[in-house]
């Protein structure tokens, strides 16, 4: 997951952390919150993403050293954790979430379910640290999170501008979707698991495509 340029951070960024998953994220929180609240959940997520992407891109060096963590486990934990919210996704299980949308959905309940899939998802986090460690500079790490936040203003973008499209959205289709998703995103984070065991020199991985 090493990149060197603006470019090729924003590219690693949309493709974990991008519209097309978060869209589906939202998409569920749009059957249950009236149109105003869902901008101002929409817009409380974005503010905490990119708060949490600067505090982990600026510090991940020191925090990879202050809990003695190597890339290479960072890459098997992340993997592990993006597996199993996957898993829940196809399942139909929302893993960090309050569960079902009660009879009064609130705010604070719209923004904990966010917590996951977009504030802090574990593949995301995993990649800004990763990234961010990749050079013992200012300028990259500034590099990095600016690319970060990119990826979460056109996230924002889309979800204000989709909003009302999300709101129609059947549940069978969400729930179909999130399935689907789910499938792929287990592959993902089984992919990122590989990548760990390949750092740390387990025989065989090399090779694959």
């Amino acid at each position: 997951m090493e990149t060197f340029s603006y470019s090729a951070a924003f590219i690693t960024f949309f493709s974990v952390i991008g519209p097309p998953k978060v869209l589906l994220s939202f998409a569920g929180l749009a059957q249950a919150h009236p149109m105003d609240r869902l901008r101002r959940i929409a817009l409380i997520s974005s503010g905490a993403a990119v708060l949490v992407a600067v505090v982990v891109g600026i510090g991940a060096p020191w925090l990879l050293d202050l809990f003695h963590i190597s890339t290479s486990a960072l890459q098997l934990a992340g993997g592990v954790i993006f597996f199993l919210y996957a898993v829940g996704l196809v399942l139909g299980i929302h893993l960090g979430t309050d569960g079902p949308h009660g009879t009064a959905p609130d705010l604070i309940s719209g923004v904990r379910e966010l917590l996951m899939p977009y504030v802090v998802s574990p593949l995301a986090m995993t990649g800004v640290l990763i990234e961010a460690s990749a050079r013992d500079s200012w300028t990259w790490r500034s590099t990095v999170v600016a690319a970060y936040v990119t990826v979460i203003a056109l996230d924002l973008a889309c979800v204000l501008l989709l909003a009302r499209v999300l709101r129609r959205t059947h549940h069978a289709t969400i729930e179909l979707l999130g399935r689907l998703l789910g499938l792929l995103l287990a592959a993902v984070g089984v992919d990122l698991f590989l990548d760990g065991l390949s750092a740390l020199g387990v025989p065989g991985l090399d090779d694959r495509p």
